[in-house]
């Protein structure tokens, strides 16, 4: 399972073959705290241990699992909540494959409204764009074989469709159907697009409009936005953004059994088989009981161990559903190890969790917000000046060809923080690092680094990102650049000696996405003159 989702994030991911950075903007304060759907409550007074929750984010971070955010809600209400700075509340998350749940979610209103049945034929939905021969497996498809990735592909239809020339409904229908449908299971991106074209087939809408008034508005989930590919068509698999908050509302939703503010907006009985045991994804001779993807699947929804069900997207999304213990928990991330996420949840939290509530641990429970409140991805504080500033600062170096097209560069050093400046492809493009501390801006990245964030319509949007550096010694100054509207960040090295600097990038995805490599070239130059 973890092979195919690499291969399929490396499809829609940064390859990182350019830079251009945007300049320095100051980010608009939003008021969060006014937009809170949730009511808050003391863990114990819900039941939860607060040393349970300390103990769980200590191994997250002594094993350095790349949490982003964390909210815990039970008997409906928050319990405690975190954002590892420069993650925050009011900002939207990428939440990659965690997006097929809600696409599911489209998908069950309309059963309900009557537009479609799960028995439906795929091809009956797209009479003008099926292949000159229609095979028998393609015939035999129906929509509830998409919904449990039993289509009866032998692999993964998604990179063929982005590849291609041609509309991805057209490319979809015309691969090869190797299985009987409902027979085989594979995690098959394809299909859960197929569903967001048979939403906008049906309605006229793209599933984020669909969803709007029927699950989004009544959940006060605001200002969402789903990449679209170039059909105009919500990619469904992956590409929406939302907030940590609203990950939660997801989850609460279904544990709500499809019911929210006191009226029921799917039926029960959708609900419960859409997160119920569908199909087996591993062979009952090959199960390993200790994996939290190999105990069914539903209907765009993971069956996790200990009889709980969840959404999730590459790299560590989640929206974890507990219904006998009444509890949600949402996470964001940037992980190579999901299972240890989960291993966590399980060890820690889980366990935490007691049928009644409970005196409250003072000691521990400050602890808890103290930390709640100081968590932060930057690295611990380390020396912010060399006697090379001197040397180097504002002076321009002239880069070697490289296949970036970039010709100079220049690092300007300042009371605080530093003024990367870069020039390619005859334009000039700057980021301001904050010397132990972070500094926000936007950028923009070129050519197929674009993919980090797509709107509504598929245009290339400004990336925030937050920035920092340090000296790790006295000729290696090291930037953090991280993108934090997605799990993803930079790690910018540039080594300093005889009048040159070599500049390496890596992407945090290197090392993380199996054999996703960085692609960026070293960065070579020498002071002009």
């Amino acid at each position: 399972m973890a092979t195919g989702r690499r291969k399929f994030l490396q499809q829609i991911c940064i390859s990182t073959a350019g830079l251009s950075l945007a300049p320095y903007l100051p980010e608009k304060i939003i008021h969060y705290k006014k937009e809170l759907a949730f009511l808050r409550s003391l863990p114990e007074s819900e039941g939860v241990l607060s040393e349970s929750i300390l103990a769980f984010i200590d191994t997250v971070e002594k094993n350095k699992l790349g949490l982003h955010s964390l909210m815990i809600v039970r008997h409906g209400k928050v319990v405690a909540e975190g954002w590892w700075d420069p993650y925050k509340p009011e900002l939207r998350h990428m939440l990659f494959s965690l997006s097929k749940s809600f696409t599911s979610t489209a998908i069950g209103f309309a059963v309900t409204e009557g537009r479609l049945t799960v028995e439906d034929k795929v091809i009956s939905f797209f009479p003008s764009l099926l292949p000159e021969t229609v095979g028998t497996n393609l015939a035999a498809m129906q929509v509830k074989d998409m919904l449990t990735m039993t289509s009866g592909h032998d692999k993964d239809t998604m990179p063929p469709m982005r590849q291609g020339t041609q509309s991805w409904i057209k490319t979809y229908l015309s691969l090869p159907v190797e299985h009987q449908p409902g027979s085989f299971f594979l995690y098959n991106s394809g299909n859960t697009y197929m569903l967001s074209a048979i939403i906008q087939k049906l309605t006229g809408k793209t599933v984020l409009e669909y969803l709007k008034p029927r699950f989004f508005d009544p959940l006060e989930i605001r200002n969402a936005d789903w990449e679209t590919s170039p059909e105009g068509i919500n990619a469904g698999a992956y590409g929406l953004r939302v907030k940590t908050e609203d990950i939660a509302k997801l989850g609460q939703f279904y544990l709500q059994k499809g019911k929210w503010a006191g009226k029921q907006l799917l039926p029960v009985k959708w609900v419960e088989e859409a997160t119920s045991f569908q199909v087996a994804n591993a062979s009952l001779t090959a199960k390993d009981e200790r994996s939290d993807w190999q105990q069914g699947y539903g209907y765009q929804f993971w069956r996790c161990r200990h009889e709980l069900f969840r959404g999730d997207g590459a790299v560590g999304q989640f929206s974890i559903v507990m219904p006998e213990q009444d509890a949600v928990i949402a996470i964001t991330s940037e992980t190579a190890n999901m299972q240890a996420v989960m291993n966590a949840v399980w060890d820690h939290l889980l366990t935490g969790i007691k049928p009644a509530a409970l005196p409250l641990n003072k000691p521990a429970h400050d602890i808890l917000q103290q930390k709640l409140a100081l968590l932060t991805l930057l690295p611990s504080r380390k020396s912010t000046s060399s006697p090379v500033v001197i040397l180097v600062s504002g002076k321009t170096f002239n880069l070697q060809d490289n296949e970036m097209k970039a010709t100079a560069v220049s690092f300007t050093f300042l009371e605080d923080s530093c003024l990367f400046n870069l020039k390619a492809a005859g334009r000039d493009y700057s980021l301001l690092c904050g010397l132990n501390h972070l500094e926000r801006s936007e950028s923009v990245m070129p050519g197929d680094s674009s993919n980090l964030v797509r709107g509504n319509n598929n245009e290339t949007r400004p990336v925030k990102v937050a920035a920092a550096a340090l000296w790790k010694d006295e000729k290696t100054f090291e930037m953090s650049w991280m993108y934090y509207e997605t799990p993803h960040s930079d790690t910018v090295t540039c080594v300093f000696g005889n009048n040159a600097v070599t500049i390496v990038f890596k992407s945090s995805l290197v090392g993380k996405m199996g054999n996703f490599k960085e692609t960026r070239p070293v960065l070579e130059g020498r002071i002009n003159g």
